[in-house]
């Protein structure tokens, strides 16, 4: 694009075609008459001069320009990955909407090349957040009228793929072996919010074995339900015990422990464990009752498709202060009630 100053006095030996004008222009009474980014003809000629200005600033669209309407289009479709839609711009911007509930992914490497070249800007939500169908989950913007055709390409290059994703939820059984200390009001209550949770993922509370706080019952509950769920939590545990009989009933079963204890509170006491090819995890019976503890950022990745391992358990402490100010990163069990927020 070629920038132009414009006077009031050669208006008329100008040529108005291809020009486009960079900021409001408003008429006598200050009211907008032609806005910023609309595009001349020769019909303007006379409009303008009875309009209230001095000088325009325009900038004059080149042979290898692409405008901001067009190239804002391309940009938000080549950003936008599987289980994402792009939108119809609104105030400047390319909406992009995840199209199934699920949690997003963040391509950081893309987006940083794309957001690199002059004149292209996405942004998104963070990485790995919950999201619903129909949620903005990133926006593309065309930050000048033009841009060059090259930088364009470029992006679109870069963004090959897509920056942004959303991985659906896929539906899951769930077993439980819960130790029959916890008591049969707390066992209907624990049964009540691990259900609710499961359900809105599309999962199922297949099996709740509730069993005495010894070696053998819990390894007789480990090994059914190995062969009948996809995911085995562990519920009234204590994991600052060693001696805890569900470390035990673990390994009697054939199982592996990964990790004990996250880098993040509340939660910080759950623990991971592998039972022959099947997910274990284990958190004092209060962790599992409440909607924000690291419990709550584990199902999400297990419903995705995602590793929850001590990798990932290490990386919690950035952001593990898990408080109101944080509800965001947590699922909508109960949508009429505040996202997230810690009970």
């Amino acid at each position: 694009m070629k920038p132009e100053r414009w006077t009031r006095d050669a208006l008329d030996a100008l040529d108005l075609g291809d020009a486009i004008v960079v900021h409001d222009v408003r008429d006598a009474a200050g009211q907008v008459a032609i806005t910023r980014g609309s595009r001349l003809t020769s019909a303007d000629r006379d409009r303008l001069r009875g309009l209230a200005w001095e000088w325009l600033h325009v900038v004059r669209v080149l042979s290898d320009d692409v405008d901001e309407a067009a190239a804002g289009v391309r940009l938000a479709r080549a950003c936008a990955g599987d289980g994402v839609l792009a939108g119809q711009a609104g105030g400047g911007h390319w909406p992009l909407t995840a199209a199934h509930r699920g949690m997003l992914s963040v391509r950081v490497d893309a987006l940083n090349a794309v957001n690199a070249l002059d004149g292209l800007a996405v942004y998104t939500l963070p990485d790995e957040q919950v999201v619903e169908r129909g949620e903005t989950v990133a926006r593309a913007k065309i930050l000048p009228f033009l841009v060059p055709a090259v930088d364009l390409c470029l992006g679109e290059a870069a963004a090959d793929g897509g920056v942004v994703l959303v991985r659906p939820f896929v539906p899951h059984r769930v077993g439980a072996v819960v130790q029959e200390s916890l008591g049969s009001s707390a066992l209907d209550r624990f049964h009540r919010s691990l259900s609710e949770k499961l359900a809105w993922f599309g999962g199922t509370l297949a099996a709740v074995h509730a069993v005495a706080p010894d070696t053998e019952p819990i390894a007789a509950a480990f090994r059914s339900l190995r062969r009948q769920v996809d995911l085995v939590v562990v519920a009234g545990t204590r994991a600052m015990d060693p001696l805890d009989p569900a470390f035990a009933a673990l390994a009697h079963a054939g199982g592996r422990l990964e990790r004990i204890g996250a880098p993040a509170h509340p939660g910080s006491l759950l623990w991971i464990a592998d039972l022959d090819g099947t997910p274990v995890v284990g958190m004092p019976s209060c962790g599992l009752f409440s909607r924000a503890t690291v419990f709550d950022l584990a199902l999400p990745r297990w419903f995705a498709g995602l590793p929850v391992d001590g990798a990932w358990l290490t990386r919690l402490g950035h952001g593990g202060l898990l408080t109101r100010d944080m509800s965001w990163r947590f699922p909508p069990y109960r949508p009429r009630l505040e996202r997230g927020a810690v009970d």
